[in-house]
């Protein structure tokens, strides 16, 4: 449709009769739709036939030709719209921006033969009156219905051509119904008698729906499963890190034994412990803290001599118990050689002496137990074990004069000793005294707390043999006794063994007439490179061994003079300790 459109025109509106048959108050002038033109009448069988489509015309038909002959204008359709210069759709031609409305062909009467649908502009032939005429249908509704309601104008029957075998029909009578033209009774709005598919998509079938639904399900179930996973560790992982929604309660073990074994650590230490005492000591020019342990229920505590030495002779010791109890202390007697002191308290009851054992029964590997206050940190236990045994050391020496060098034929423990535990208890799995905590050995310059060395391991204790006599001595006479052989040694020999110097120390000679040595036959000069039998590499190692015995004992000496070796017995002679 390319005619114009009115301004106020109304879409898709009814056809409605033209010409002179309208119906009064019907509509002539150009606002609605316009009739398609009528095709030319032909001539019946008695009359003036259309040579174009060979239908015979009735009265109304001649009168319209007639009305055309006179009028060369009447001939061709009145467009009802004025000329739409856009040519907007429907009434113009479909743009490029939107489709073509969509035209729902009525059905074909059953009367009627099938015709192609004729070109635009192509006057449309009347279809073939039914036989049997019908009523005009009455209005039911406000609705839009077919024209029925209003009043019917015959229009001009159209016969179409029939088959050769048949005679053309009859024209219509003004008397007859009107016929059912399918384009006058076209109602766009009607609902359409089956649904039609649009889009061009396929429609789906049973099977088809089943398995979109049997996918939809799996799906939501897949979805399902990854929300459930994903909260639940959420879930889980807040439990964890918060231990829980609820109040924080710990686990705990029920309560055990409270008893250990007694060679346990644990053990051992409560055994040893009320035994156990810490010193502190001051001075007039020094102070210190070291740790000794109880002897004997009259008082008598044994510790180290560098210990106590800073008190001097107007100095104080007290004594502080393992259970807090303090008591003061007087020194009964101690010797620098040994380094090894020994102190009494008084008016304290209850004391319980430590078990000493023999420390020529320990064997290298031995466990072994620690107890001091380093640092001033009272009754603190170590454990170790005997890392050697007959490991000769020297300490002290801060006087210069070699009065204050103690010689110490030590065992060896990797036991933690620091300052503080000097004087201490070395005890056994038993619980027993097999030394006394006296030195150790640091790395790099020993310094730590306060410029003190610490423990990397080395410590050395005296053996209780030893110990054990010393302490004797000191409580029975206030000095100890030491063995001796009667020479003075060249402490700068640098070779192998102990040589003995050419002179003795205040310009004498260097072997002490009538001494262990001289009867012997101990020369100036000779080099001792054995004692009983274990070998000797310096004078400080030889002192270590002589003074591992006690006076009277008899030793073998290996001696080499003149490149020859000899052997001779000697028995150790005793001088007084200082």
């Amino acid at each position: 449709m390319t005619e114009g459109k009115p301004t106020n025109a109304k879409w898709w509106s009814r056809p409605r009769p033209q010409g002179a048959g309208a119906a009064p108050g019907g509509r002539g002038d150009d606002s609605g739709d316009y009739e398609l033109r009528r095709p030319e009448e032909a001539p019946g069988p008695g009359g003036t036939a259309d040579d174009a489509t060979g239908v015979t015309p009735g009265p109304a038909g001649r009168a319209a030709r007639a009305g055309a002959a006179a009028d060369p204008s009447a001939g061709r359709p009145k467009p009802l719209h004025d000329p739409d210069p856009y040519s907007t759709p429907p009434y113009g031609e479909p743009g490029p921006w939107a489709p073509a409305p969509p035209v729902q062909h009525p059905a074909t009467p059953p009367t009627a033969s099938p015709a192609a649908t004729p070109a635009h502009g192509t006057a449309v032939p009347a279809m073939a009156p039914p036989r049997t005429p019908s009523p005009p249908p009455a209005p039911a509704s406000p609705a839009p219905a077919p024209p029925a309601s209003a009043p019917t104008v015959a229009a001009p029957a159209v016969t179409m051509p029939a088959p050769a075998s048949a005679p053309p029909a009859p024209a219509a009578t003004g008397t007859a119904s009107p016929p059912r033209d399918p384009w006058r009774n076209y109602d766009p709005w009607a609902t359409a008698p089956a649904p039609l598919q649009q889009n061009g998509a396929a429609v789906l079938g049973t099977d088809q729906h089943r398995r979109r639904a049997r996918k939809g399900l799996v799906l939501g179930a897949v979805l399902l499963a990854l929300v459930s996973g994903g909260v639940g560790g959420a879930v889980g992982a807040y439990l964890e890190r918060n231990g829980g929604l609820g109040e924080v309660e710990l686990s705990q073990a029920a309560e055990g034994a409270k008893g250990r074994a007694p060679d346990s650590v644990a053990g051992i230490a409560a055994s040893a412990l009320p035994s156990v005492v810490t010193l502190h000591v001051s001075g007039s020019e020094a102070q210190g803290t070291g740790t000794g342990f109880v002897l004997d229920e009259r008082g008598h505590i044994l510790t180290n001599n560098h210990v106590v030495e800073p008190a001097g002779d107007d100095g104080r010791i007290t004594v502080t118990f393992s259970g807090g109890e303090t008591a003061k202390a007087e020194v009964v007697g101690g010797d620098g050689g040994y380094d090894l002191a020994v102190v009494k308290v008084t008016g304290v009851s209850g004391l319980k002496p430590l078990p000493l054992g023999n420390s020529d029964d320990v064997q290298v590997g031995d466990p072994v137990v620690a107890i001091g206050a380093p640092f001033d940190l009272a009754n603190t236990v170590t454990a170790g074990i005997i890392s050697a045994k007959e490991r000769p050391i020297t300490a002290g020496g801060e006087k210069g004069d070699g009065s204050d060098v103690s010689y110490v034929d030590a065992l060896q423990t990797d036991a933690p000793i620091n300052p503080g535990n000097s004087g201490g208890p070395l005890v056994d799995a038993s619980a027993r005294v097999i030394g006394i905590n006296s030195a150790i050995r640091s790395g790099g310059d020993g310094t730590d707390v306060e410029g003190q060395a610490g423990s990397i391991g080395l410590g050395f204790a005296i053996p209780i043999n030893q110990g054990k006599r010393v302490a004797e001595e000191l409580i029975n006479t206030g000095r100890a006794t030491h063995p001796v052989i009667g020479v003075t040694l060249d402490m700068d020999y640098a070779g192998d063994g102990a040589r003995v110097g050419t002179e003795g120390a205040d310009g004498g000679p260097s072997v002490s007439a009538g001494g262990p040595a001289d009867e012997a036959g101990v020369k100036a000069g000779d080099v001792i490179t054995e004692v009983d039998g274990q070998r000797v590499d310096s004078g400080e190692e030889l002192i270590v061994k002589i003074r591992a015995h006690r006076p009277g004992d008899r030793l073998e000496l290996t001696l080499r003079r003149d490149g020859r070796e000899r052997k001779v017995t000697l028995t150790l002679g005793s001088s007084s300790g200082g």
